[in-house]
């Protein structure tokens, strides 16, 4: 069994070794907790000892495959939740996570995997993420950042970076979502902010907000 606590630092790490293959510093750790890196010190070590991570000092945390297991179960009951909060009880997809971070530690394995089977087996949740199955297993959507596509090309939006009920809410205000095909036909080489195309609608986005969609490039874009 683990602390709520303890839960959250292995799915930080987990969510911090998607996006990279090398050992997660602790510095990234502390800025992903919103901690002191002293902190997370004492958490890795206390993780260490329950052999669910590696932790070398200057080479950072890697997850064991036994913490990867526990990590991912995590991370799929949140976004499990977050699909039925969002099918279900008619929440917006800015409304769910603090909630869905309330209901991720609930310890019955049963009750996500009817959950799981109640809602049909989804493969993503209201962001775009892809959620695990009960094996710690899922399907990586190939995406890239808005902010990388060049003057032209087109991809529909598959995904968010940043899931803070501010960035949601900006987006809902810009008619964005999930499924949209979005064109850059505009880009400032000064600061990086896009000119964007969505049906017969142009607009402006900055590099921040750019940096925070994920696209699936279209074929031949």
């Amino acid at each position: 069994m683990y602390t709520q606590t303890e839960e959250n630092y292995l799915k930080a790490i987990f969510h911090l070794s998607e996006i990279s293959s090398t050992g997660i510093s602790t510095n990234a750790i502390a800025k992903k907790m919103a901690t002191k890196p002293s902190s997370v010190t004492d958490m890795v070590q206390k993780l260490s000892e329950k052999k669910v991570i590696h932790y070398k000092k200057y080479q950072g945390v890697l997850l064991t495959s036994y913490g990867r297991k526990i990590a991912a179960s995590i991370v799929r009951k949140h976004r499990l939740w977050e699909v039925f909060l969002v099918e279900k009880l008619n929440f917006s997809w800015d409304e769910v996570h603090e909630v869905a971070e309330q209901l991720e530690h609930i310890k019955s394995p049963k009750l996500t995997n009817e959950l799981d089977a109640f809602l049909g087996f989804p493969k993503q949740d209201p962001h775009g993420d892809p959620i695990p199955d009960k094996e710690g297993n899922y399907d990586l959507l190939e995406k890239k950042l808005l902010a990388t596509l060049g003057l032209g090309q087109s991809g529909i939006c598959v995904g968010v970076n940043d899931s803070s009920s501010d960035f949601l809410q900006f987006l809902d205000k810009q008619k964005i979502a999930l499924g949209y095909e979005i064109k850059v036909v505009g880009k400032e080489p000064f600061d990086g902010s896009m000119q964007l195309q969505i049906s017969n609608r142009e607009f402006s986005i900055s590099n921040k907000i750019a940096n925070n969609l994920y696209i699936k490039i279209l074929p031949g874009s």
